[in-house]
């Protein structure tokens, strides 16, 4: 298999009168992005799709779902075809989205599941989770973005109702247990590589964004936009159990007790993906840590090696 080229951004050569902005992220260290992860990223974010077909197909988007949801009101109240919504996402992603963003896409449900089972098993009270570990693209089928959803209300509804029913609080523990944390195992090189797969993360999630609101139903569609909400609800969970409430910068998909129009849903999906994706390689480096150290202790209100 030949090697995939460099982006543009880190193929040619630096020019002080001419600076690149991505060079510029990519170098950048304030955000714990692994560099796989982060030219990846940064590659799908600087493609000729992003730049030019994003402007167009956003507003398109937008008005759909506007269009949509008046639509809707005359439709029967339990209309849902999550599988064929399921089904026409894999054949979407497989034929016309980037092999950056597809990757991407898959990382995201292994990270997620791995950062749930980090907070149930440190938690006073601890909850089983349902992980979702897809190994290709056709995976996806079997309802993973709409169990996705359910598996966040679910666990946060869980957690709280064990802590409430022990009369306990999430705190620091003496020791944090980071034994599921790690890389998912999942190849960019694996990814479709079609003639037709150029389109790039945001765009796709902008298309895709009414197809949910058109084949689920209101509540699903509704709680799919608004569990986007509880980034900050689980970056302050992890805060806790790490002592390190300083993270807390890194999240900011707004307020998780005001719900937002799901018109904007596409944009902010994108930064709970990044949002997971950083709260992972931060939870890595705690792992790391651990493992040069011997136990990250949290009890002095400081998470450090000991």
């Amino acid at each position: 298999m030949s090697k995939k080229p460099l982006p543009d951004f880190l193929a040619r050569a630096h020019d002080d009168r001419d600076p690149s902005p991505w060079l510029a992220l990519w170098l950048d260290q304030s955000t714990p992005l692994p560099d796989p992860v982060k030219t990846a990223w940064l590659a799908d974010s600087s493609s000729a799709s992003r730049q030019y077909l994003l402007p167009f197909l956003r507003p398109l988007a937008r008005t759909f779902i506007v269009l949509l949801q008046v639509l809707k009101v005359f439709f029967p109240r339990n209309w849902s075809h999550s599988g064929a919504l399921h089904g026409l996402l894999v054949w979407g992603l497989k034929r016309f989205v980037s092999p950056e963003a597809n990757w991407l896409i898959l990382r995201h449900f292994h990270l997620g599941s791995q950062v749930l089972a980090f907070i149930g098993r440190n938690s006073p009270a601890p909850v089983p989770t349902s992980p979702l570990e897809p190994a290709d693209i056709d995976a996806l089928r079997d309802d993973l973005f709409l169990k996705h959803d359910l598996n966040l209300f679910n666990f946060v509804i869980r957690l709280n109702q064990a802590l409430r029913d022990q009369g306990l609080e999430l705190r620091k523990p003496a020791h944090l247990d980071l034994t599921m944390l790690r890389d998912p195992g999942l190849q960019l090189e694996d990814m479709p590589r079609g003639r037709l797969n150029f389109l790039d993360l945001q765009s796709a999630i902008e298309l895709f964004t009414p197809l949910y609101q058109l084949l689920l139903t209101d509540n699903d569609f509704w709680r799919a936009a608004n569990s986007l909400q509880l980034d900050e609800t689980i970056g302050i969970y992890c805060a806790t159990l790490l002592a390190a409430p300083e993270h807390l910068v890194l999240v900011n998909n707004k307020h998780p007790l005001v719900p937002l129009s799901t018109l904007r849903a596409g944009h902010r999906l994108v930064i709970h993906g990044l949002s997971t994706e950083m709260l992972h390689a931060l939870l890595m480096r705690f792992k790391a840590a651990q493992a040069e150290g011997g136990v990250v202790h949290t009890t002095s209100g400081d998470a450090s090696a000991q």
